[in-house]
C-alpha cells in the first residue's frame, strides 16, 4: 500500500499575468489554484504516494474548482470542509532578468482563516498516515488557523506519525515578533524542520552569518552553525534548507542544505533558467519527504528533493508535475533537455 501523507493548509485562486506582462499592462489572468501544502500534496501523489489535503474552503463554485483542480492530480479531498466566506487569491506578476516577481494577496477572511478544530476528525484523518506536514503560512492566517495548526501537530504526533514543517514566512501576513512567538510553540512537535536562511532568522531567531543571496554568496559554515543551534533547541530529526543564489529574476542558482545531527550534506548545485519559480520550495519539500517516507538514506532523500525543485522551475503554475523518472534521471546526471522521442 502506497504511503499517506497528510498536509493542511491553505488553496488559493492564483491569477497570474500572461506573457511576463506587469499589473498595469494586463487585462487578462491565467487562472489555477494553488497553496503550500496543497502543492506538496499534489506531487507526492505525481510520485505515487497517497497526498491527502487538509483544509477549507466556500461552499460556492470557487471552492468546488479548487478542490477539483486538486482531485485532477489524485489528491484525497474528503478531509477538507465547506463553509465561511470566501476563497482566498493570490496575484502574481512574473519578473524576467533584473525586475522581480511580484505578488499581491487578497486572502483576508478567507474560509481557513475562520476555521474551527470541531470541523475535522483527527481520528479519521490520520488513520493509516505515515507523515503530516504543514508550513507558518497556515498559521499567520488567523490564531483559529494557528490553533488547528497546533492541534494536527499535537494530533500526529500522539499517533506516532512524523511530522514536517516549511518555516515559510510571509512579512505580509504576520509579524516577526508574532512569527516567533507562533512558530517556537509549533516548533517543539516537529520531526523534520525545512525552511530557507531567512525564514530560520526571522521565524525561530537563527542567523547565518556572511550569507547573502543577493550577492549570490554561500557560506556553508554558517548554515552549519544554525542548523546545530536548530537541533539543541528544538532537537529536529532532520533539517533542511533549500539555498537560492539569485543572479537574477530570470536565472538562480539551486541547491540545499541537509543536517540530521552527525551528517552536514550539501546537494549538487543547478543552474536553472526560471519559467516560474512559485511552488519551488514546495517541489523541495515534497520530494523531500517522499525520499525520507520511501527510507532513502539522508543525501538521496535531499537530492531526490533538490531535482524535483529544479525542474519545477521550468513548469508553469503552482505544482510541480515533474515525474518520479524525470526526478530520477536528472538526479542520475541527465540534464540535457534533449527531446525525448
Amino acid at each position: 500500500m502506497a504511503k499517506k501523507v497528510v498536509t493542511l493548509g491553505e488553496i488559493m485562486m492564483r491569477l497570474s499575468t500572461p506573457d511576463f506582462k506587469r499589473f498595469v499592462q494586463s487585462d487578462s489572468f491565467d487562472v489555477t489554484y494553488g497553496g503550500g501544502e496543497a502543492n506538496v500534496a499534489a506531487a507526492l501523489c505525481n510520485y505515487g504516494l497517497n497526498g491527502t489535503f487538509v483544509s477549507k474552503v466556500p461552499n460556492n463554485p470557487l471552492g468546488q474548482s479548487a478542490i477539483n483542480h486538486l482531485r485532477r492530480y489524485g489528491v484525497d479531498t474528503q478531509f477538507v470542509a465547506r463553509g465561511g466566506k470566501r476563497l482566498g487569491i493570490y496575484f502574481l506578476e512574473t519578473g524576467a532578468s533584473m525586475r522581480a516577481s511580484q505578488v499581491v494577496y487578497d486572502r483576508a477572511d478567507a474560509s481557513i482563516s475562520e476555521v474551527e478544530i470541531s470541523e475535522f476528525d483527527f481520528d479519521k484523518i490520520f488513520e493509516g498516515a505515515d507523515w503530516f506536514h504543514t508550513t507558518g503560512i497556515t498559521p499567520a492566517l488567523s490564531d483559529k488557523a494557528a490553533a488547528l495548526t497546533e492541534a494536527a501537530l499535537k494530533a500526529a504526533k500522539a499517533r506516532g506519525i512524523t511530522t514536517s514543517i516549511d518555516l515559510n514566512y510571509r512579512k505580509k501576513l504576520w509579524s516577526k515578533e508574532k512569527a516567533r512567538e507562533v512558530m517556537t510553540r509549533l516548533c517543539q512537535y516537529v520531526d523534520v524542520c525545512i525552511g530557507n536562511e531567512e525564514d530560520a532568522d526571522t521565524t525561530l531567531g537563527f542567523t547565518s552569518k556572511g550569507t547573502d543571496v543577493t550577492k549570490g554568496e554561500l557560506n556553508l559554515d554558517g548554515y552549519k552553525d544554525v542548523f546545530q543551534q536548530m537541533k539543541a533547541k528544538f532537537g529536529f530529526k532532520y533539517i533542511a534548507s533549500t539555498l537560492r543564489e539569485s543572479h537574477s529574476a530570470s536565472d538562480n542558482g539551486w541547491s540545499a542544505l541537509v543536517y540530521d545531527g552527525t551528517e552536514f550534506y550539501h546537494t549538487k548545485s543547478y543552474e536553472v533558467r526560471i519559467v516560474d519559480r512559485v511552488g519551488s520550495g514546495d517541489s523541495f519539500a515534497s520530494g523531500f519527504i517522499y525520499g525520507l517516507v520511501t527510507d532513502m538514506k539522508l543525501s538521496d532523500a535531499a537530492e531526490f528533493g533538490v531535482a524535483a525543485s529544479a525542474i519545477k522551475h521550468t513548469i508553469p503554475g503552482d505544482l510541480n508535475h515533474a515525474t518520479l523518472s524525470e526526478v530520477k534521471d536528472l538526479v542520475g546526471g541527465d540534464g540535457s533537455g534533449r527531446v525525448q522521442r
